[in-house]
């Protein structure tokens, strides 16, 4: 496979679409996350892992305006973490991106006891319909990648294979990505047990990215199984946050509250939890904003 950009999902089947594969590397945009949020290493790798999985749902949305939202609530000491994605980027927040945990007796982060062993993973997608779909199920681990692949089989009824990985050193991270198997229907028992016995070379993902390029990742994991690269799709960490956004957080808060701010005339400052950007209205601003909101009502 040719060479290209550092973050990209690489779309891909075997055997003649027995099974699809996505994998992906997310190392930059990872590296963005922790520095716009200061995350530890923990709290990084657990981010890293979370908006790596749910850029596998992003890039299956179709429609320019889709967009899915992956909540895990546990009782680490992060809090939540929200990822929001669509069909080529991510951003991520987290209650407490500066937790830290000492390191497991393994050596490895304990990215599982940062997020909690308890809790619940929550899957929002919204198509553009009336209703968003929403599924839930609880965390298996806090591990990111055992908890995804229990949504896929348990709300999707798709059996998947998902390994997840985010390797640093200190505040850089080395390497981050990802690797989604799902067979499909009509897969043959001996692609899955193909599957299955190569599965513990998926395990170590950062690390693997890290000694090899991806491309030459795939053609050596699926020797054999007539790998096929059908599409790839760069990822970026892009929040969507704007001033247009956030009059209209100020607008939802209410005209009650809204004129109690401005009665307070010392302007206001909202913050994106996302991108960390600060959005500051004077009192001015703030009277023609609710002027506006009210003027547009009597309209109606």
């Amino acid at each position: 496979m040719e060479k290209h950009a550092l973050d990209e999902m690489l779309h891909m089947d075997i055997m003649n679409g027995e099974a699809r594969i996505m994998f992906c590397e997310t190392t930059s945009l990872v590296q963005k996350a922790r520095d716009i949020h200061e995350a530890s290493p923990v709290c990084a790798a657990a981010m890293g892992r979370i908006m790596t999985g749910t850029l596998m749902l992003g890039v299956m949305m179709k429609g320019q305006n889709e967009s899915v939202t992956v909540t895990f609530a546990g009782d680490g000491p992060i809090g939540k973490v929200v990822a929001v994605a669509d069909h080529d980027a991510v951003r991520c927040c987290a209650d407490n991106p500066t937790a830290d945990l000492p390191l497991r007796e393994d050596g490895k982060l304990d990215v599982g006891g940062c997020i909690g062993h308890r809790g619940r993973m929550t899957v929002v997608k919204d198509l553009g319909l009336r209703e968003p779909y929403v599924g839930q199920c609880q965390l298996v681990s806090g591990e990111v990648a055992m908890d995804f692949a229990q949504y896929f089989t348990v709300s999707e009824q798709q059996p998947s294979l998902v390994a997840l990985g985010v390797l640093t050193s200190g505040e850089k991270i080395l390497k981050a990505g990802g690797l989604l198997i799902q067979p499909l229907p009509g897969c043959s028992d001996e692609t899955i047990d193909q599957l299955e016995l190569r599965s513990p070379m998926f395990a170590e993902i950062s690390r693997e990215l890290l000694a090899a390029p991806k491309e030459e990742l795939a053609e050596d994991w699926f020797r054999g199984l007539n790998l096929r690269l059908l599409e790839r799709t760069p990822l970026y960490y892009r929040c969507t946050c704007s001033r247009k956004r956030m009059e209209k957080a100020l607008l939802a808060i209410g005209k009650q509250d809204l004129q109690a701010i401005i009665d307070d005339d010392q302007g206001a400052e909202l913050g994106c939890h996302f991108c960390r950007k600060k959005y500051f209205f004077t009192t001015e601003e703030l009277r023609s904003l609710l002027n506006g909101a009210s003027e547009s009502q009597e309209e109606e």
